[in-house]
């Protein structure tokens, strides 16, 4: 390690040290979601199950609320929910990195745990420079640097991050985002067989390929993995606009389902699908555990969408990541489902009833003004409308007749009522994970997830109100709290 990374480490060690009783006295800080100690988090980076233990990276701008040259801060967990705070992985200290160590992944290879990040560089007029990087580490915990494995191939801009690494057979891959010379978003892909030396095979997916015709102006955060059969590439497309219910928010993160020619660099694929409705969600990353189970964790946030307005900026920190959930393929599409471990953070049994009837009147439940919940919900076939009220700030509705669900909360900007929806032709579960200040809402087994940061008043009535025309079969509410 050199003596500016030890410089740049200290120095961030420092910040968190001085802010820790303004952060920790924030009322928003959350029970069970993973946060920045201080500063900016943002892309889940690095996530892997690694000699049994489980680590996720992430990007942290420890010295402001705001961008810029970002650190890789470091969890880890024998279980996804009961995590440590690992030393910091990596700090922007050398030539090829110096405006940032941006995201990547995380990959084993003879005993060894090797990262792969986006190096940026910035001159003093702005012009920018990238470079795939690779550090290794045989602990875990401290990584020794080995510089750029990857400059900038031809036909691109210096837009080219975010690798993401895997095998196949004898050789390594990876897909990294990009925007090609035409100012339009793709993943390249690029094969090695050393991890050191990369052949650049050209763009498999991006805005005008495949049929898309005009997709947005960079991809980034690409992630490429076998499911159940299927080729499934998850990209975050830049510069869509807004299509009914579709792409509500500034940026979006999605998947596409096809097949990943090797030999001729090919995909072929479907629709480009969003992962997640609800108001934050973003830049996503996947591994697979030694269960054999594909998780993902994403970023509860969105670039550039009111990141200055959080409530949490006047107490130092803003953004989280979201809750590991497992991938599942059924019925052609791609399903989300919290991963089983959380069960063990449950603590009271707060709600348990069956055949609730809803009515317009309202069917109010005790809830004992806990900030921390799960709830699950399930429905009997004649619920033809549902509300349920989680606090003053969030409501989930149900419109059978429309076929349309809800997730309608305060905005935290100008404190009038938004919301994000999609279409639904029966809702028959709904899974709920409500934290101080965020919610994840899971549909019908995973088929459709909201998630959003929400500011409730902490003063708040303790309850739950159910309104609506039909019969709730049963439902289900515990406390949670993390050990």
């Amino acid at each position: 390690m050199t003596e500016r990374e030890q410089e740049l480490i200290r120095l961030a060690e420092e910040e968190v040290e001085k802010n820790k009783e303004d952060v920790e006295r924030d009322p928003y800080r959350l029970r069970y979601h993973l946060m920045p100690p201080v500063g900016l988090l943002n892309d889940p980076n690095g996530f892997i199950q690694w000699n049994g233990t489980y680590h996720l990276f992430y990007q942290w701008m420890p010295f402001k609320t705001g961008h810029g040259a970002k650190f890789w801060g470091h969890y880890s967990s024998k279980n996804l929910v009961t995590w440590k705070h690992e030393p910091i992985a990596l700090a922007p200290s050398e030539w090829f990195e110096k405006n940032g160590c941006y995201s990547g992944s995380a990959v084993e290879h003879d005993g060894k745990m090797i990262l792969f990040y986006t190096g940026n560089v910035k001159d003093a007029d702005g012009t920018r420079e990238t470079y795939q990087c690779m550090a290794v580490s045989e602990d875990g915990v401290t990584f020794d640097k080995k510089g750029p494995v990857v400059e900038l191939p031809e036909g691109y801009t210096a837009h080219f991050r975010d690798p993401k690494v895997w095998k196949k057979g004898s050789d390594w891959y990876m897909v990294v985002g990009a925007q090609s010379d035409d100012l339009t978003g793709k993943v390249a892909l690029l094969k090695s067989a050393d991890l050191v030396k990369w052949e650049h095979l050209g763009a498999i997916a991006g805005s005008g390929m495949n049929g898309l015709g005009d997709f947005g102006y960079m991809w980034e955060c690409p992630d490429l993995f076998k499911l159940d059969g299927a080729d499934v590439l998850i990209a975050s497309p830049q510069g869509l606009e807004a299509d009914g219910m579709k792409y509500q928010n500034i940026y979006q993160a999605g998947y596409f389902i096809g097949k990943l020619d090797y030999e001729n660099a090919t995909f072929e694929h479907g629709d480009f699908v969003e992962l997640d409705r609800g108001f934050e969600f973003y830049a996503p990353q996947t591994t697979l555990d030694e269960k054999g189970r594909r998780l993902m964790v994403g970023w509860m946030g969105v670039p550039e969408q009111d990141e200055d307005k959080h409530p949490t900026i006047k107490h130092r920190w803003i953004h989280a990541l979201t809750l590991p959930r497992e991938l599942k393929w059924a019925d052609g599409k791609l399903l989300q489902v919290p991963v089983e471990e959380l069960a063990l953070i449950r603590k009271d049994q707060l709600i348990e009833k069956s055949d609730l009837q809803l009515s317009d009147d309202g069917v109010g439940l005790d809830i004992r003004k806990s900030k921390a919940l799960e709830m699950s919900l399930s429905f009997e076939k004649d619920v033809a409308s549902f509300e349920l009220e989680l606090s003053e700030t969030v409501q989930l509705t149900f419109d059978a007749s429309e076929s349309v669900f809800s997730l309608r909360r305060k905005s935290f900007v100008t404190g009038e009522w938004e919301s994000r929806s999609c279409r639904l032709q029966v809702l028959a579960e709904l899974r709920a994970y409500m934290d101080s200040s965020s919610i994840e809402v899971f549909l019908n087994g995973g088929e459709e997830v909201f998630t959003a940061r929400i500011f409730p008043d902490a003063n708040a009535a303790g309850m739950l109100t159910l309104f609506g025309e039909g019969t709730v079969g049963e439902m289900k509410v515990w406390e949670i709290e993390p050990e």
